[in-house]
Formats: structure tokens, C-alpha cells, sequence
């Protein structure tokens, strides 16, 4: 008989992405994964101590996936701004599960919206809309959480289910939001 196949910690990870990709967060736990597996629980604690551990690799996973997802460059625009924003509202309509597993949980509790966008990351986000606009850092920031809340707002609704998709919409949508708050910020007007 031969000897089974060794479950190593990347095993458990993919089994466990997949499980949320397809079935979301309620459906994860140890032995879920093992069915997926198709092992005992025994490999998965002995790689996991927590739910909570196996809970937080999976998030990592999922928002290096999300992170590949929004960078990929857009055909329908040549703007970085609205191709990134554009890629964060299909990912919400084409992975229901893994934007609310990553943006629809805890994870973001008692954080402002100002720390969010300040965190890391933003400042590869910041730099483009700098050259392209001729903001300045601080400009860019007050325009980028302008079009954050859009796209996310957008984005939240199309991942619940709440409307249809509709692209050349979400295209205006953002488009309209851009131009509009580019051009209040640039003439140092108020929002």
C-alpha cells in the first residue's frame, strides 16, 4: 500500500482559498478543509494551532490574488486611476466571496477611512496620479479617497448582490467622479 500524500501548509492554503472563492468564509473550518483535502483534521492542526491562523493565511492569499486582480492593466481606459477602479468593481461582481471575505469582515474594525487609504500600498497608487495630474501628495490622497469611496461603494453593492452590473456605467461613474473631483482639487475649492 502506498504511503499518502504528505498535506503541507500550501495545500491547506489553496484548499482553503478555494473553499471561500466558491462557498465563502461561513463555510471554512478545519474540517471543511480536510474534506477538501480529503484527510483527517490531524494534518490541518498540526500546521494550524487556530481556525483564526488558518483564517489569516487565507486572508494573505486572497488579497495577494485581489492585489494581481486590480493591477492588471485595462484595454477600456488609459487612465491608472479608473483601470485600477474599474478592476476593484469586477473583482466585487466576479468574486462575490473573496471581496467579502476581504472587505466585508472585521478586519477594517475601528479604522478610519483616512488610515485606510493612508496605509500600505497607497503611496504606488499615489505617485501615477501625481505625474498625471500634477497634484501634489496631498491632493492626490483627497482625490483618491474621493474615488475610493465610489468605487468601493459601487463595488460593496454589485458583491451583495444589490445591482446589476452594468460596465460602461461603472465606466461613466468613475469617469464623471475623476474629472469632477481632479477639478475642484486642482482649483483648491472645498469638496
Amino acid at each position: 500500500m502506498p504511503p499518502k500524500a504528505k498535506i503541507t501548509k500550501e495545500m491547506i492554503i489553496k484548499a482553503g482559498f478555494n473553499i471561500v472563492r466558491n462557498e465563502g468564509k461561513d463555510s471554512l473550518n478545519v474540517r471543511r478543509v480536510a474534506a477538501e483535502l480529503d484527510c483527517s483534521t490531524q494534518p490541518i492542526m498540526y500546521h494550524y494551532k487556530t481556525v483564526d491562523e488558518l483564517q489569516a493565511d487565507i486572508y494573505a492569499a486572497a488579497d495577494s490574488f485581489h492585489t494581481e486582480y486590480i493591477m492588471q492593466p485595462d484595454s477600456k481606459t488609459d487612465n491608472p486611476m479608473l483601470s485600477i477602479g474599474m478592476n476593484y468593481i469586477r473583482f466585487a461582481h466576479d468574486e462575490k466571496f473573496l471581496f467579502r471575505f476581504l472587505f466585508q469582515s472585521d478586519k477594517f474594525q475601528n479604522i478610519s477611512l483616512t488610515e485606510l487609504i493612508a496605509g500600505e500600498g497607497s503611496e504606488f497608487l499615489l505617485k501615477p496620479l501625481t505625474r498625471q495630474t500634477g497634484l501634489t501628495m496631498e491632493q492626490a490622497r483627497e482625490v483618491f479617497e474621493t474615488l475610493f469611496v465610489c468605487v468601493h461603494g459601487l463595488a460593496s453593492l454589485l458583491a451583495n448582490n444589490s445591482i446589476e452590473y452594468d460596465e460602461e456605467h461603472c465606466i461613466r461613474l468613475l469617469s464623471n467622479t475623476f474629472t469632477g473631483i481632479v477639478g475642484v482639487v486642482m482649483k483648491g475649492e472645498q469638496i
